[in-house]
């Protein structure tokens, strides 16, 4: 769920970040990728594994006090490994900074809320309908009112024709969520382009965690301060947050960005098996056939924006 690869993933949108992929052309591609393969789905595993943890803690924290262990321990370890320059940045870049931060405890507080009342599976697929509509809104192109089609049809059969088996409101939260995930990769980018290395991560992370204490101990008090409560929330934010933020850093130093933002696409999928192993939410056969529409829009919509960056460079090139 939710974590920095989202903006990464933004190729189907925007540039991706961290250190510069390797080339696909490159000796031995197909092979060496077979690694930087492997730590990417190791990331997404880790990922919606946290996400389903996440859950099992919500009787014991709340939602809210569930997102604010989350975000404060990643915050502290984020701010501890990069520890970022405070001095010398802009107004812009403290206003850049400052809004990320706030788009990703949006996009956290509303996912976990969506998850405490529907499944895993279901709420990760809604909440990738955000970063899908930014990629086809982006891109332009007439072949992506397909892959939109495709998504509203999976979303159609998600719903069960009307959502009549899903909670309503925790239907809202993931549409609202994905809402915030497309800010962030939005913002996501431009604090890349500010901030040297992960530097604005650690600071927007930071202000995300701030944003959250007050409503996680307005919501779960001295609960959060309980050890079971403090070691699973923990988990949570290293599953979560700070193994798949390692992983997908790695990953993306031999890794063509294109293929990270496709591999991405299969989150749904992740959730819905970790929702069916942790949590025991079992889909429907509807509700498995929407998700694999939705995983089939995403990639359609990631290879369309790769071909057409191919065919521009090709263009580049005869004119030069």
């Amino acid at each position: 769920m939710t974590t920095p690869s989202a903006a990464t993933s933004s190729t189907a949108s925007g540039q991706a970040h961290g250190p510069a992929p390797a080339r696909a052309g490159a000796p031995g591609g197909r092979r060496g990728a077979l690694g930087p393969v492997g730590l990417v789905l190791a990331g997404g595993v880790s990922v919606q594994f946290g996400g389903a943890l996440a859950v099992t803690l919500m009787p014991r924290a709340g939602a809210l006090g569930v997102v604010t262990l989350r975000l404060l321990v990643a915050a502290v370890v984020l701010m501890v490994l990069c520890r970022p320059r405070l001095r010398g940045h802009s107004r812009t870049d403290w206003g850049t900074v400052i809004v990320f931060g706030i788009a990703m405890a949006a996009m956290n507080g509303l996912f976990y809320q969506s998850v405490a009342r529907i499944p895993l599976g279901p709420a990760v697929t809604l909440e990738v309908l955000g970063p899908l509509t930014l990629s086809v809104l982006a891109s332009r192109r007439a072949v992506n009112l397909v892959w939109a089609a495709l998504a509203l049809t999976g979303v159609f059969l998600l719903g069960g024709g009307g959502f009549s088996g899903l909670d309503p409101l925790g239907v809202a939260f993931a549409l609202g969520a994905g809402a915030m995930w497309a800010a962030y990769i939005v913002f996501s980018a431009r604090t890349g382009r500010r901030f040297p290395q992960a530097d604005g991560l650690a600071l927007a992370m930071a202000v995300a965690a701030a944003l959250f204490l007050p409503l996680g101990v307005l919501e779960s008090g001295t609960k959060l301060l309980d050890p079971t409560v403090l070691a699973l929330g923990a988990a949570v934010a290293v599953l979560s947050s700070v193994l798949p933020y390692t992983l997908e850093l790695l990953a993306l130093r031999r890794l063509p960005a294109s293929t990270f933002a496709i591999l991405m696409s299969l989150e749904p999928a992740l959730a819905a098996t970790a929702g069916f192993l942790v949590l025991d939410q079992a889909l429907a056969a509807t509700e498995a056939a929407a998700i694999a529409l939705v995983i089939a829009a995403s990639m359609g919509a990631v290879r369309t924006q790769v071909g057409r960056r191919r065919v521009r460079a090709g263009a580049n090139l005869t004119k030069d």
